[in-house]
């Protein structure tokens, strides 16, 4: 799959989904522009279907470094990024601003103003309002206190963590060299596949976990969404799999999907602690056949 190209700045606000009306993006331009003048920093939105195969990460440093955002020695620019189809949303933020507007406040006004707009199909308002948040924060505004845990955010995101529980699915797939165009596959190439073919990114809260076992090889692969792991270091998804491989190994099978399923759900405990209310699992409790 060909990285997606990196379109041309000509305005402040570029749509490549549709998603903004006219009058929209007029809008946005036009706020963009005047807190431009007044302030000098600059700021941008691009929305685009997706960033695959690249993660948002990857990509927006791509559109920062072509794009070349604030001004010249000063490096005083920033980027909203949304993967509209991916469902991600990312602050890139140039060195001149990183004082005011680090990693961890960037993170906060995407996940407790942008995101929640979007989760009712509110688009334009979470763009608007998380523009205004990252101009309010470089005017030298802080962003307003985070809710203890436990608390439900004004937003209603902000403790989403503490009160949504994640999701596993556990898939099996006896061979690769069954099929003709999965014999140049590797196992981890496979399962980032499978997460997407069943859906795993799918969940409310982008907080599901796919288990997956390449039998004819006790070959044994996480790949957990974005929700969870960026609360998980790769180093334990790691350790679950060389465990259950291990098991496996030793013909221990079903304990070792147990042990492994239980590995992951003290990770989904640690973060995602709360029963569901109302509602059934968005991901089958059955195992997957591929």
């Amino acid at each position: 799959m060909a990285e997606v190209a990196v379109p041309a700045l000509k305005s402040r606000v570029t749509d490549l989904t549709g998603t903004l009306a006219a009058n929209e993006t007029a809008q946005l331009e036009q706020r963009l522009a005047a807190f431009e003048a007044r302030k000098g920093s600059q700021i941008a939105v691009l929305i685009v279907p997706t960033t695959q195969p690249e993660t948002i990460e990857q990509y927006s440093i791509r559109v920062a470094e072509a794009w070349k955002l604030g001004r010249k020695g000063i490096d005083d620019g920033a980027l909203l990024l949304i993967a509209k189809q991916d469902r991600t949303v990312r602050i890139e933020v140039g060195y001149g601003l990183e004082g005011v507007l680090p990693d961890a406040l960037a993170k906060r006004i995407v996940d407790e103003v942008i995101v929640p707009e979007f989760k009712q199909g509110n688009f334009a308002g979470g763009i608007d309002a998380g523009i205004e948040q990252m101009m309010s924060v470089v005017e030298g505004e802080p962003l307003p206190p985070q809710a203890r845990r436990g608390e439900r955010a004004p937003s209603g995101n902000a403790v989403m963590d503490n009160i949504i529980p994640g999701e596993i699915l556990f898939a099996v797939e006896a061979a690769l060299n069954t099929w003709p165009l999965l014999r140049d596959q590797s196992a981890r190439e496979r399962a980032v596949e499978a997460f997407a073919q069943l859906r795993v990114w799918d969940t409310e809260y982008n907080n599901g976990v796919l288990i997956y076992l390449l039998l004819a090889d006790r070959d044994v692969e996480i790949i957990a969404d974005r929700g969870i792991n960026s609360k998980v270091g790769s180093g334990e998804w790691e350790k679950i799999c060389r465990e259950m491989e291990e098991a496996f190994r030793l013909g221990q099978f079903e304990s070792g999907v147990i042990a492994g399923i239980q590995g992951i759900g003290n990770h989904l405990q640690a973060h995602f602690p709360a029963e569901r209310k109302g509602g059934e699992n968005e991901l089958s409790d059955r195992p997957v056949i591929l």
